[in-house]
């Protein structure tokens, strides 16, 4: 690394930056790798423009790097990459008060030719967790499963799989196991806690027969609750509430992440509560592009 270089990082303090992704935010190597990719190409493109300091950026130069980018020849989801990375990037520099103003709150993102998957505006989310019929049985459990769906926006196979063990109610958390047996904490808002307590108060022992095997949700023998039913019981609320949309309980998921990021969730954030080994993976939701904001679930989510 030549002298230049190394003042000029010392400058952008980009090993803060890489100790604040991977100390702080907790991040895996591949995405703070990936930051630093993006980050080291964008400082040379700046400081090539005569900037000293990032606080010398203005919105301008950061169009002009996007369209350096676009000239490169780089896809719109690796732009879209870069983009958030420089956001979390000026969102670390703001909260250190290095910066007084963040001038990544007024750069548009090129458009994705990739399909956003379906997801439910906000009035159509209440009107489908509404939807189950309070005269059933097991109504609780059928409202409980939703709101944990959308309050979480976990894939049906770690829904299936939950285990009581893994509930921590009081605290508002949940422990969940992905692709690849990997782990993760996922935040619970506060109307799916007050819908499983009533579900696991209520409804599971009767439902238990022994034969539940710890799992939080069991179907009306008493065993854990298959993907099929779950696929069913999303069906039918749907057709309840009226939807004129195809929902599964992965537009549930989806509804979850485009509701965090429309609030203006971080989304290397959105890509840890999500699961997703690389952050390209959550890039297609950066269509509903915001300014940066730090703080995420309980602020933003709408029924946290």
């Amino acid at each position: 690394m030549s002298e230049r270089s190394a003042e000029d990082r010392r400058a952008f303090r980009m090993e803060q930056f890489h100790d604040y992704l991977t100390f702080e935010r907790g991040l895996s190597d591949r995405t703070v790798q990936a930051y630093g990719r993006d980050l080291r190409r964008w400082m040379d493109f700046v400081v090539g423009e005569g900037v000293a300091r990032p606080a010398d950026v203005s919105v301008g130069l950061l169009r002009s790097w996007v369209f350096e980018l676009k000239d490169s020849g780089l896809a719109p989801t690796s732009i879209r990459r870069a983009q958030s990375a420089l956001r979390t990037y000026y969102g670390f520099l703001l909260a250190e008060g290095v910066i007084g103003t963040d001038p990544t709150d007024r750069l548009d993102s090129p458009n994705l030719l990739r399909k956003l998957p379906d997801f439910l505006t906000r009035e159509e989310t209440e009107q489908l967790l509404d939807a189950p019929d309070p005269n059933r049985e097991t109504y609780w459990r059928d409202r409980a499963m939703l709101e944990f769906l959308y309050a979480t926006g976990v894939r049906v196979s770690e829904l299936v799989n939950l285990r009581l063990s893994a509930l921590e109610l009081d605290d508002g958390f949940a422990t969940v196991f992905g692709k690849g047996s990997k782990e993760r904490l996922v935040p619970i808002g506060g109307p799916a806690r007050r819908a499983l307590g009533r579900y696991l108060r209520d409804v599971r022992p009767g439902l238990d027969s022994g034969g539940g095997d710890g799992r939080v949700f069991l179907n009306a023998r008493g065993r854990p609750i298959r993907r099929e039913s779950v696929w069913a019981i999303v069906k039918k609320a749907a057709e309840r509430a009226g939807l004129a949309k195809r929902v599964s309980p992965h537009t549930l998921r989806h509804t979850f992440a485009t509701h965090l990021v429309e609030g203006g969730a971080d989304l290397a954030a959105v890509q840890e509560l999500l699961g997703h080994a690389d952050i390209s993976t959550t890039q297609i939701y950066t269509h509903l592009d915001r300014a940066h904001l730090r703080r995420l679930h309980a602020r933003y989510h709408p029924r946290s």
